[in-house]
């Protein structure tokens, strides 16, 4: 395998860990747990593993421990980092006994159900340290959630010898685990379920997981390119980037690249949703900057938008509720043979307010959202280019302003999205050492026999020798939502808080990056040798919210 300079240099690097983890260890246990919300339904369902307490772990004496199989599953999309949470939970098991054996499933969660597997050498492992990417054993999307799954699951774990189970992944993932861990417990199958956290999204987090791995790296990723945009756009002076992030459920990406590059516009999805701005809103407060800068002759800027945005704006949000009961198994609708029939049979059976809406939107915006479907009927939104629609609309509303005078500038936009660009990164210093750590806390709750918890590591904007590393419950992050009908137990998604100091901060100056011309900042390329507080920053997210 070919290897870059950087590559070979990162191999020999070796992730710092919390001292009370580079010796011999004990837990201490602290109070019961409960559900975030709706504790009496989620109790009833876990009955094994609710209320359990969180557990934190201290310096102890050495103990002979038994030897154990562990089987680690790589679960949806990927992260960088992950492959250092694999040679923390390896070196981890190899610490608390050599006889400890770590197998990898295949392509995800399938392959504990159709046993693909690899047992996990020092020779394999070793190959991936401080690497980004999956491959090591790859990932999937396939759901635990059927007492086959399990069954087939615990038949190849007692082939194997394995104990354990650790489901690297995100909200869902680790739902799926907690689920997997009540199972395995109900029925006595000694086998423990580990759940670590995982999501560049940011959305993974709350009191006792400050963030989920792979978030900082990515952000890094986004905010380098979004700076030498940025630089870009300050020297030629006759651009508009549109610039799309990936977070689909939260805006947390969007709003701490804003935090890193000080953009002139950062639309934030959670302030629209609760402001109950319309399409309208949003593109009238982007082209109020865009005018306002053009009267100082600055006919260039930069403008952060989340990949979730139409979903949530209401009537946007309503609107695609319609058409997802309107059209799924519409055979009239489906029969229909040009685009301007199913135009208009739409039209005619939206409701008043939604058929406004989706008069307002560009001819391409509306039949993509009558013709592009998931399996289960909906709209997929995620396909929307919402930047191209942004521009498209801005591009309208700025023409019929300089038809009446009101507008003097030239307007010419470019658009961009950065998603796949940053899951694979090789991860920061910051992002290797807390994967590794959680890895490596993973190894110590299974020696302890411990189900049902996911690796937690705080304090993490002190040195990592300082940090906490423990479990929590996964529980505890627990309540109820409605998925496809039915009522389930789910992680509940962490979204940015607009009373949270992250928000606070980019609001108080937001107004500054959106009028001056000299307020960008260029956070170049990940650092990874030189001084710590150039290396081994955390997120600005991180640092404002622990400040």
């Amino acid at each position: 395998m070919a290897k870059s300079a950087l590559q070979i240099a990162r191999a020999s690097y070796q992730p710092k860990l919390p001292t009370a983890l580079q010796g011999a260890v004990k837990i201490e246990v602290g109070a019961s747990t409960e559900s975030v919300a709706d504790q009496a339904e989620i109790a009833e369902l876990f009955p094994n593993t609710y209320g359990m307490p969180i557990i934190s772990f201290k310096e102890g004496e050495a103990k002979q421990n038994p030897t154990v199989g562990v089987g680690v599953i790589l679960s949806g999309g990927q992260a960088p980092g992950g492959h250092n949470v694999i040679c923390g939970l390896f070196d981890g098991l190899k610490v608390l006994n050599p006889n400890n054996k770590l197998y990898g499933f295949l392509g995800g969660p399938s392959g504990l159900v159709d046993h693909q597997y690899i047992e996990l050498t020092k020779e394999i492992v070793d190959e991936y340290r401080n690497t980004g990417g999956f491959d090591i054993i790859g990932s999937g999307r396939t759901k635990l959630e059927e007492e086959a799954q399990y069954e087939k699951g615990a038949v190849i774990c007692k082939q194997l010898g394995i104990n354990a189970i650790v489901v690297i992944g995100g909200d869902d993932s680790n739902t799926n685990a907690c689920v997997l861990a009540e199972y395995y417990s109900q029925k006595k199958a000694g086998i423990q379920v580990i759940g670590c956290p995982k999501t560049i999204d940011g959305d993974l987090k709350n009191e006792m997981i400050e963030t989920s791995f792979g978030f900082d790296t990515a952000c890094k990723v986004y905010s380098e390119l979004i700076g030498n945009i940025q630089r870009d756009a300050n020297s030629a002076k006759k651009y508009w980037h549109f610039i799309r992030l990936m977070g689909r459920s939260a805006s947390h990406i969007t709003l701490e690249c804003a935090l890193q590059s000080q953009p002139n516009i950062c639309i934030v999805s959670e302030e629209v949703e609760a402001k109950n701005q319309t399409l309208k809103d949003v593109v009238d407060d982007i082209v109020t900057v865009i005018v306002n800068r053009a009267n100082y002759d600055l006919n260039f800027g930069t403008i952060l938008i989340p990949e979730g945005l139409i979903e949530f704006i209401p009537a946007m949000k309503k609107l695609i509720a319609e058409l997802n009961d309107l059209l799924a198994h519409n055979e009239d609708f489906n029969a229909l043979e040009t685009d301007d029939e199913k135009r208009q049979y739409v039209k005619g059976m939206l409701s008043h307010d939604s058929r406004d809406v989706y008069n307002s939107l560009p001819k391409g915006i509306a039949k993509q959202l009558t013709l592009d479907r998931d399996p289960h009927g909906n709209v997929q939104v995620s396909l929307i280019e919402t930047e191209k629609l942004l521009i498209e609309m801005v591009a309208k509303r700025l023409a019929q302003l300089k038809a009446e005078g009101k507008y003097k500038g030239k307007f010419s936009a470019i658009n961009h999205f950065f998603g796949y660009e940053g899951r694979c990164a090789i991860p920061s210093n910051f992002d290797a050492d807390y994967t590794y750590t959680l890895g490596y806390t993973a190894s110590i709750l299974i020696s302890e026999g411990k189900t049902g918890y996911m690796s937690s590591v705080r304090n993490l904007t002190s040195p990592a020798a300082e940090w906490i590393a423990g479990g929590v419950p996964i529980t505890m992050m627990m309540n109820m939502e409605r998925r496809h009908g039915k009522m389930k137990p789910v992680i509940q998604k962490a979204l940015v808080l607009l009373d949270g100091a992250p928000f606070k901060f980019f609001a108080a100056n937001r107004k500054n990056w959106a009028d001056e011309s000299q307020s960008y900042v260029y956070p170049g390329p990940i650092q990874y040798y030189g001084p710590t507080e150039v290396c081994d920053q955390p997120t600005k997210t991180l640092q404002l919210e622990k400040a």
